[in-house]
């Protein structure tokens, strides 16, 4: 039986585990790992990225980061979460706005900290990326458009710093950032079709508050059909082995995603569509080890170098 204290104690640390977004985060390294290992560092054997502690400090600052970028959105998203997601906002405010704070500058005294032992390139990346987050969460995502590209820009970022560590920068990379950042893009949309009445209330300047439902569903359905492109690209002109099934899979559940957002009209709607398009991400990070997928099954690669 627990005491009090320890009640309380569980309680905080669920609420910090809320603010900073802890299972969003652990879904962000897992997809750095496999990232790294199948695509980044493909030619490098699969343990040798494993095991390397400057990618490992490179992650973990880079989580620090984005750690740290959720509890000042959190901040200043305070008074539209009390309307949009109650829920979330009573368990956030467990712990008080002070110590949230304190964990804020303690997560990016940390992440810098840590960039700056694999290098001051590194470092220098990892501070810009903080200064950018906090400037997304104080301006810019109160405008439209803008806002939705900075904020999808924002979850791209971390990968960047990983590829300009491996110096891989071939053509294919891009193009799957480019089908990931469409997609997170859409997501950053449909989040704002949800969010609709804490943005009216708190004057955000979203695209449905600016131009109205219609039109934001309009850009989406651009953005949807948009993503063919690099998939078709990936599955037609490079080696991406099993996971050519999963673009093929995205792409038409993408086409049905289109159908359900035009006959979306209320926030239980939308929010299964935010949902559907985070498990297709969820999914695609999964499906990345579907490049080579006897490193998987076999361990091959895990032991013995490439030939």
């Amino acid at each position: 039986m627990l005491s009090r204290k320890q009640k309380i104690i569980l309680k905080k640390l669920f609420s910090i585990f809320s603010v900073v977004r802890g299972y969003n985060i652990a879904v962000v390294v897992l997809a750095q790992y496999l990232a790294s290992i199948f695509i980044f560092g493909s030619h490098l054997r699969a343990l040798d990225v494993v095991l390397n502690f400057q990618l490992f400090l490179i992650i973990l600052s880079s989580s620090f980061a984005i750690a740290s970028g959720y509890i000042i959105n959190n901040f200043y998203d305070s008074e539209k979460d009390l309307i949009n997601r109650p829920n979330k906002y009573n368990i956030d405010r467990f712990v008080s706005k002070a110590t949230q704070f304190k964990i804020y500058f303690a997560l990016n005294f940390l992440s810098a900290g840590l960039a700056f032992v694999v290098s001051w390139r590194a470092a220098v990346f990892i501070s810009v990326y903080i200064f950018l987050i906090w400037f997304y969460s104080h301006k810019l995502k109160k405008f439209p458009i803008i806002g939705n590209l900075t904020a999808s820009l924002l979850v791209v970022l971390p990968f960047f710093e990983i590829l300009m560590y491996f110096k891989n920068f071939s053509f294919g990379i891009f193009v799957h950032a480019a089908f990931l950042y469409l997609i997170i893009l859409i997501r950053e949309m449909v989040k704002d079709l949800e969010n609709l009445p804490g943005d009216f209330a708190n004057n955000y300047q979203t695209i449905p508050v600016r131009f109205g439902i219609k039109t934001a569903k309009r850009i989406i359905t651009f953005l949807t059909i948009l993503t063919v492109v690099p998939g078709m690209i990936l599955i037609q002109y490079f080696e991406i082995g099993y996971m050519a099934y999963y673009f093929y899979f995205s792409l038409i559940m993408l086409m049905i995603f289109l159908v359900q957002l035009w006959q979306s009209k209320t926030k239980k709607a939308y929010n299964a569509l935010h949902v559907s398009l985070k498990l297709l991400l969820i999914l695609g990070i999964l499906s990345i080890a579907l490049i080579n997928p006897k490193v998987i099954l076999h361990g091959k690669e895990l032991i013995e170098p490439l030939i």
